[in-house]
Formats: structure tokens, sequence, C-alpha cells
């Protein structure tokens, strides 16, 4: 995630405040100007880092704080509350017409941004809020920027409005309206056309979308990676043509993320979603006290449920709930580890799982280290080259059959011999387990596989 530097600097100047016991006031202002540090490195706007740290200084040397049995704590929670205060404290959606009523959307940014994939994003999560959204490809200048449109909206199930690149885009909005409402189609995004930097042209094409068309909503997507350069684009852009809300795309990239701390406090202009991989549903709501708890190293339950529900679908909960039962008798076999597999790969693979897991206890380089995404691979060819009986009853497997086996996926015989006998280790441990301590569902009992998932160094323990 974007804040991973931020997280493990944070970390360590929390670590050492809980390590003094009692505070002085010295103690805090010595903390203070790290946070301050490490904050200006992560490319916040240095502004907001001066009226940030001020806040918390004001707020944590004062009797109760200091004075208090758990002072250190006390801070933690100071800077947990500024950090969501600081991004905008309450959840924004994007706000839509009631009834029937068509909502227009207008999508607004640099070339290369991720517009045209957001816009793709947000209709497939109106669509599945009971909306009838329609695409419309307003980008007559990029080559290939209307077959992008389409494929991306093939994927979601949603119809793209277009003229081809012949027309101004002011009049191919107007046709849209036009076709949404002979359609049915009540949210209708318009996916404009962006330039490498902001110019006066782009600026007065998207004035006269506005005119031409009415728009309830214009959303700007910047790229989080530029850092401060997008809080500048999104300033600019709400002076010249006015935005009701950001989208950052790519914070799941090797970024600072201190646009995602700027830009409420220096635009005004709430964060509506993050976008967190390349994939169609990895567009997250943006909730700014789950995003402080993350950057503050303590999870993110809450966006991990939410994640897990939407990734499961109707097949999933009923296998889910087969695994659960299972392991609440002690058995768990080869299916159910690939099961288990393929419902933590639509959540975003293990490594993001359990980064918004709270109390890990380690930083992003080290669970990159323990986590091995190649063995992951690696293990699940092994099963794959089983039989189904082989599968369901380890017993089965004889040096022979190991030995077709290790052939079959590319792995050695002692690999497929060290997965076995993992494997076989752990179904011993669930059924030694008291019944009442067996979890399942979800993600097939994730302290069971625990030494199964990749880890560099014989598996990752927890």
């Amino acid at each position: 995630m974007a804040f991973d530097s931020l997280t493990d600097k944070l970390n360590n100047i929390f670590r050492n405040l809980r390590g003094k016991g009692r505070l002085t006031e010295a103690d805090v202002k010595a903390a203070l100007r790290e946070v301050k540090m490490a904050l200006l490195e992560a490319d916040v706007n240095f502004k907001v880092v001066r009226q940030f740290t001020k806040s918390i200084e004001e707020r944590a040397i004062g009797e109760d704080v200091m004075h208090g049995l758990n002072p250190a704590q006390m801070v933690i929670k100071i800077v947990n509350e500024e950090l969501t205060r600081l991004m905008g404290s309450e959840t924004t959606e994007i706000t839509l017409l009631p009834g029937g009523q068509t909502t227009v959307i207008m999508m607004a940014g640099l070339q290369g941004a991720g517009k045209t994939t957001t816009a793709a994003k947000i209709a497939g999560k109106m669509k599945s809020r009971g909306r009838k959204p329609l695409l419309v490809a307003l980008d007559v200048y990029r080559p290939a920027a209307i077959k992008q449109l389409q494929v991306n909206g093939d994927k979601v199930g949603v119809e793209v409005f277009t003229m081809g690149d012949r027309h101004k885009p002011a009049d191919i909005a107007k046709e849209a309206m036009r076709h949404a409402a002979a359609n049915g189609e009540n949210v209708v995004l318009l996916d404009t056309a962006g330039r490498l930097q902001i110019d006066e042209g782009m600026m007065q094409e998207l004035a006269d979308i506005k005119e031409a068309v009415t728009v309830h909503e214009t959303l700007l997507v910047v790229d989080a990676m530029t850092g401060q350069e997008a809080v500048n684009v999104a300033k600019t852009f709400d002076e010249k043509v006015g935005i009701d809300g950001v989208i950052l795309s790519k914070m799941d990239g090797d970024t600072r993320g201190g646009a995602a701390l700027s830009i409420k406090a220096v635009t005004g202009k709430p964060i509506l979603y993050v976008g967190m991989g390349e994939k169609l549903e990895d567009l997250e709501q943006f909730y700014p006290d789950r995003m402080a708890s993350r950057i503050l190293g303590m999870g993110d339950v809450l966006t991990l449920i939410d994640k897990a529900q939407a990734s499961l679908d109707k097949q999933d909960e009923e296998n889910s709930r087969d695994m659960a039962a299972r392991l609440k008798k002690g058995r768990f076999d080869f299916n159910d580890y690939l099961e288990s597999m393929k419902q933590m790969r639509k959540m975003g693979g293990l490594s993001s799982i359990l980064g918004m897991l709270p109390g890990m206890g380690i930083n992003r380089n080290d669970l990159e280290n323990a986590i091995d995404e190649k063995q992951l691979k690696r293990t699940e060819a092994i099963i794959l080259s089983m039989t189904p009986d082989e599968r369901a009853n380890p017993r089965l497997l004889t040096p022979q059959r190991k030995y077709r086996i290790a052939k079959g996926s590319g792995n050695s015989v002692a690999e497929v011999n060290r997965f076995i006998k993992q494997f076989t280790q752990m179904q011993k441990m669930m059924k030694q387990m008291p019944k009442g301590r067996r979890r399942g569902g979800g993600f097939g009992g994730m302290g069971g596989l625990g030494g199964l998932m990749g880890g560099k160094r014989g598996g990752f323990p927890f």
C-alpha cells in the first residue's frame, strides 16, 4: 500500500514512546518532530504537516495525557483522530438523484491517471447497486481510448455509447442523454479526454460539456504516485472547472501516499474512492477512519470484511459453509486448500489480507520476505497435478505417485514431500484442537493454513 514506508516509521516512533512509560513535554515534542519528518518524506503538503503536528501538540501536552495511566496510547489515539479529521472525518458517497431520475457523472483528469478504467469500475459498482449505468466515450483524441472503454464496459456488463472520433464531445454527450432516456439508463458516466498537462483547451472542453448537459457530479481522477502534484492538479481543476470529489488511482503502487493526506485539507474536496489494483473490482470506498488505522498499523478489519463479502458469490458462500463444517470435524483436504487459495486471491492475495489484520507485529518488508507468492503457485501446481482421489485422501500418495506429481508440477520430489508433510502436520494439529477453537469459513481457517502459505523459511507462522 502507498503508506507502507510511513506506517513503518510511525510505528518505530510510537514504539519508542511506549518504552518510556511516563512522558515529558520534551518527549512529545521530540516524537512530533520525527512525525513531521516522516510526513514530509511521505510527500504530505508542508502547510498541512505544520498544522497537523501543531494540533496534536496542543492536545497531547495536557494534564490528562501526560499524567494518565498510559500516556503513549493517549498520544497515539490523538494522532489517529487528527489523521481521520485531516482526511475528511466522514465517508462521502457519490450523490445520486432519487427515483428514476438520471444522474450524470463527468470523469475528469490528466492523461494516464486511470480515468477510463475508473469510469468502468464505478459503472460496475452502480450496476451492483441496482442502477442501470451508461458509459459514454468522449475521448476522441487518444488512440484506442474508445476501444479501451468498450472492453472495460464489456467486463462489467455495462453498455458503452460512442459516436466515434469525428464529433465534438459536447455533441456526443447530448446524444448520449437522449439514448439514456430512451433506454431507461439512470446513471450516465462521461469519460472525457485528458491531456499530458493542464491546458486551456482541456478546461474549455469540460466547460462546453457542462454547458451542453446537466452534470450532477464532477469527479477528478488523480494518480497517487505523483504525490503533491496530484494535490496541485486537484486544486487547479477545482478552480477552473469545479469538482465535487476526488478518486485516487494507483494507491497500491510504490508511492509515498502524501496526496491522500493533503487533498481534503488543501482543496476542501473529499476523496470518494481509492484504486488498489488493475482489476475492475479493485476500487475501494474511501473511509478516513479506516485509512488512518491502516496508516498507524492498526489494521483494517472492516474493509477486510467488506472485501470478503464482495468477493464471495453464492457458490463461494456454500463452499465456505461446507469447509467450516469439515474444519469443525477436524477434516481438511487438498480441495479445501485450493478453495482457500481461490478465495484469498479474489481478495487481493495473502499479503493484502495480512496487511489489514491488526497486531501482526511486522512491517511490510518483513511481510513480503515472509510470503513467497511464487511458492504459492508452485504449491497450487502440486495439488493440480494430483488426481481427484489423491486430493481427497493424502494416504494414497505412494512414492510412485509423488514422482508423477513432481514431474507434472515442475517440482522436485523433495518439494512435494515437504508440502505433503506440512499438510499432514496441519491436519493432525486441527484434529487435536478443542472443537470450540476450530474456526472455518471465509478463508478456510487462516490459522491452520499459515505454515503452508508460501513462507520463504518453511511457511509463514501465524
